[in-house]
């Protein structure tokens, strides 16, 4: 089927020479933080993710999504912290990382997210999602639906995102745009950002935008979604330690004034917070030379 292969990207290269990546077929998306091509392994048809350098993503509020991560190395932590040319190097690894840690944990805690297959030097190698014709699947902004269809998906969506938080993983920029659709429902792509649900203060308005996001896709297409709460009910079952991949959830949740004023001020709190350390982020890379 896929006969015509393309030039080889530079940072796919080390992948051909190590044999682990037989040709590059072609580019499939470029996005905000990486590059996406259809490649051949052997007889397999996979996915690679090229990373792109820090200079070069737009992703916003990193210092946000990389809070809580931890790092095993105290020289690579102090460097990490400073900012230094070593430091920065080393927190790229550590952003590539976390998606292939996030896909292998997800996978095992059974959640649909593409089958990881390593990442080698800014390379993720994974499963390449088809539909039944083994054509790439579509992603979610770009399929209709039918009502019926649409509060079918939600509910496999937040299950997923259930089975995600039991893990103690939050996606944090979960969307129509990073999830794709098989012949068998909806599956979890783009997890460089995933927070520490335990060890991040954000997890608990990154985990409410992503449901919330997710619900106003389908809501679309079935408007009574729109009235459910599952954010809420989610996040209350796992403060309470309630929460199991088998919780069955109903997007009903009943709330105080008072407990929604609280919810405000602190959100607000952290957005301050959020805000000044990324400044003072930047004013260490502006300051420190490099290593």
């Amino acid at each position: 089927m896929y006969k015509c292969a393309m030039k080889t990207p530079k940072r796919i290269q080390p992948l051909i020479e190590d044999g682990l990546v037989d040709e590059v077929i072609r580019q499939l998306m470029s996005g905000k933080e990486a590059s996406v091509y259809m490649v051949r392994s052997g007889t397999e048809i996979r996915c690679a993710k090229v990373y792109k350098e820090a200079a070069k993503r737009s992703f916003k509020q990193a210092v946000q999504y990389q809070e809580g991560r931890k790092v095993k190395n105290s020289r690579r932590a102090r460097a990490m912290e400073k900012g230094s040319k070593f430091g920065r190097e080393q927190q790229e690894e550590a952003w590539q990382n976390a998606e292939v840690e996030a896909l292998y944990r997800l996978a095992n805690a059974g959640v649909r997210v593409p089958k990881p297959y390593g990442c080698f030097d800014g390379v993720l190698l994974m499963e390449l999602i088809t539909d039944g014709e083994g054509q790439v699947a579509p992603r979610l902004n770009d399929v209709t639906m039918s009502a019926e269809q649409a509060v079918e998906d939600h509910t496999l969506v937040m299950q997923d995102i259930v089975r995600m938080l039991c893990a103690g993983i939050v996606h944090g920029d979960l969307s129509e745009f990073n999830v794709l659709v098989d012949d068998y429902g909806p599956v979890i792509i783009d997890l460089p950002q995933a927070v520490d649900a335990a060890a991040n203060n954000n997890a608990q308005k990154m985990l409410a935008r992503d449901v919330n996001n997710m619900t106003t896709y389908y809501g679309q297409y079935a408007p009574e979604l729109l009235d459910t709460k599952y954010a809420k009910e989610i996040w209350a079952l796992y403060e309470a330690g309630e929460l199991s991949p088998e919780s069955v959830i109903t997007g009903e949740f009943e709330e105080s004034a008072d407990d929604t004023d609280i919810d405000l001020v602190l959100q607000e709190i952290q957005a301050a917070l959020i805000e000044q350390e990324e400044r003072l982020q930047r004013l260490r890379e502006a300051d420190e030379p490099d290593e």
